[in-house]
């Protein structure tokens, strides 16, 4: 008797648990399902959240060449990155063409196939490989002189219509014609030094001659293909002129201890496009800051890759700011005095 009694509470037990078993699968199939999967919902959203947070932005960036100005509009680009984005959530990849356009090519062509979320170019080299390479990665350029030429762009509004945008290093060069002749008012004759290579070299001594007409002094070019034709092209400039000009050119840029050995010996002035250039062998320039120029890019870097900006309707932005600066040592050397209202470049 005793044991029938144990087999029906076994039994009533074995279907007492049964009954909740097919409750819970009904309710997971009811309001417990909708519970359910609002967890699951969440869930998903809050890993998406994550995933938004912590997402690690690729770029990539070419530079043409090492000289101070490049380097220092690649250092105010990276600095406002690391600054807005976190020093943990940008990843740079950056590498050096040493001045040869096939390595630029090879570069950006790497950057492409890695998919990165924007690339920068700095210089005008760079700039041409990065827009060859991608027409759907953001690229950016700096230290570049003119888009419009840059690009082969004949109806320029300002934007590139492209997947292209960026900050342009254009100081104004009428106003550095007349720094030249306000430092040296019985010069007669200017030679403008520059690399026949880079298009906006190019296109900033034409427009260097250009605002010297009417003022009475003649101008010459020199250009140099590469570094290896900048000594004897300078020697013959520092022979035939009485002062020299040289726009923001990454060749002449790269090569001015070559170039200051031959005109300082020479007892002639160097004119620079830019401080980098006047630091190595200038005497004066109307010069912008590359680290701004740099910091400029950087913003729109973060316009486009967190607030979803169209670079293709992007303008070009320029320096907001020029200023006069004089190298001391090499107006000592030459005996110069500047004019009042220059400032004096650091000695590092």
């Amino acid at each position: 008797m005793k044991i029938k009694k144990i087999l029906a509470a076994i039994a009533a037990a074995a279907m007492a648990l049964s009954v909740a078993a097919c409750s819970s699968s009904t309710d997971s199939n009811g309001s417990s399902a909708a519970d359910s999967s609002a967890a699951d919902t969440s869930a998903v959203d809050s890993s998406a959240a994550d995933t938004s947070a912590d997402k690690v932005y690729s770029i990539g960036i070419c530079q043409l060449v090492q000289h101070e100005a490049l380097d220092a509009a690649t250092k105010g680009f990276k600095d406002v990155l690391t600054e807005k984005l976190g020093a943990d959530n940008v990843k740079f990849d950056e590498q050096n063409a040493n001045g040869e356009s096939t390595n630029c090519t090879t570069i950006c062509t790497g950057f492409a196939a890695a998919n990165v979320d924007l690339i920068l170019a700095n210089a005008t080299g760079a700039l041409q490989a990065a827009g060859a390479a991608t027409s759907t990665i953001p690229i950016l350029g700096t230290s570049v002189t003119d888009y419009a030429t840059a690009l082969d762009i004949d109806d320029w509004n300002g934007t590139t219509g492209r997947n292209i945008s960026g900050t342009s290093d254009l100081a104004p060069i009428d106003e550095q014609a007349k720094m030249l002749i306000e430092m040296f008012p019985d010069a007669k004759t200017v030679g403008v030094l520059y690399c026949s290579s880079e298009a906006n070299s190019k296109y900033q001594a034409t427009k260097f001659i250009e605002a010297l007409e009417g003022t009475g002094v003649t101008a010459k070019e020199y250009s140099a293909a590469d570094t290896n034709e900048i000594s004897a092209v300078t020697t013959t400039a520092a022979a035939e002129c009485d002062v020299i000009y040289i726009p923001t050119d990454n060749t002449m840029a790269s090569s001015t201890e070559t170039i200051k050995n031959i005109v300082v010996p020479a007892g002639k002035p160097v004119i620079a496009g830019e401080e980098g250039i006047c630091k190595g062998c200038g005497v004066a320039t109307l010069s912008i800051s590359y680290e701004d120029l740099g910091r400029a890019t950087g913003e729109m870097a973060y316009e486009i890759l967190v607030n979803g900006a169209d670079i293709s309707t992007m303008e070009i932005k320029y320096a907001s700011a020029v200023t006069k600066k004089y190298n001391p040592a090499i107006c000592e050397e030459l005996g110069i005095t500047p004019p009042e209202g220059y400032e004096a470049i650091a000695a590092e």
